[in-house]
């Protein structure tokens, strides 16, 4: 049986942001799902101060629940590393393997803006706070630069709800099913945000991890769609046999 992927967008992102990797993998075989997370995306009229970390991970449980979906490589982008962590502590029996696409790898106890350097950290609080939302990065920070690119994404970019980025991820104190699950980092390196070297700096040469770098900016699913459908397929291809 063919792994299926749940592709998970990052902040400010929805599903839309997977459109070009979404018929290469179908092409390969694989059944593919690109749920939006509450708050942002077509889903943005839902967003308000009850919209949390706890709310994208029970989108993402709920989703594969309500799809009856099994073996699941679970592909996080971005801020998404902390919801694809939080559903692996919830349904690991469900998945087959982590990927985390320039993504954060968070410990217990930690919220997203704790791995956000200071002085950005200090900016976004202060806009969170006044606003109860958080306003996109941008568009060259992501990696964009083709103004075909730019104009998609950016007329499709929404706020994000600011307590997705304060609340506090909490894991099982012991979770087997969960660290047993094989996990990919791939860093995107041509345009590095600053956020992720921390990740590549302590992965790269741990052996529960697969590595991979592709050389590009950080919105790789919209400027190299091909790469990384590869890594992804890689990935995948490297489960034991159902």
């Amino acid at each position: 049986m063919q792994p299926s992927f749940v592709l998970v967008h990052g902040a400010w992102h929805g599903g839309w942001c997977w459109r070009r990797v979404v018929p290469l993998l179908r092409a390969a075989g694989h059944r593919v799902s690109r749920p939006t997370l509450t708050g942002v995306g077509e889903r943005a009229h839902l967003a308000g101060p009850a919209v949390s970390l706890e709310t994208h991970i029970e989108d993402i449980a709920r989703h594969i629940e309500a799809e009856e979906l099994h073996r699941v490589v679970l592909v996080g982008h971005s801020y998404a590393g902390m919801v694809i962590t939080g559903v692996a502590d919830r349904i690991p029996e469900r998945l087959a393997a982590l990927v985390y696409l320039d993504a954060f790898v968070p410990e217990s106890g930690k919220a997203m803006l704790d791995y956000i350097a200071p002085e950005r950290r200090a900016l976004m609080m202060a806009e969170g706070e006044r606003l109860g939302a958080l306003s996109c990065m941008p568009l060259e920070r992501l990696g964009l630069s083709a103004d075909e690119d730019c104009a998609w994404v950016g007329r499709r970019i929404t706020t994000q709800p600011y307590a997705t980025f304060t609340q506090p991820l909490q894991l099982k104190p012991a979770n087997p099913a969960r660290e047993a699950l094989p996990r990919t980092y791939i860093y995107c390196s041509g345009r590095p945000t600053g956020s992720f070297d921390q990740f590549s700096a302590r992965l790269r040469g741990d052996a529960q991890w697969r590595y991979a770098e592709l050389h590009t900016g950080h919105d790789a699913m919209v400027t190299d769609p091909h790469g990384v459908t590869h890594l992804l397929t890689e990935a995948a291809a490297a489960l034991p046999a159902a």
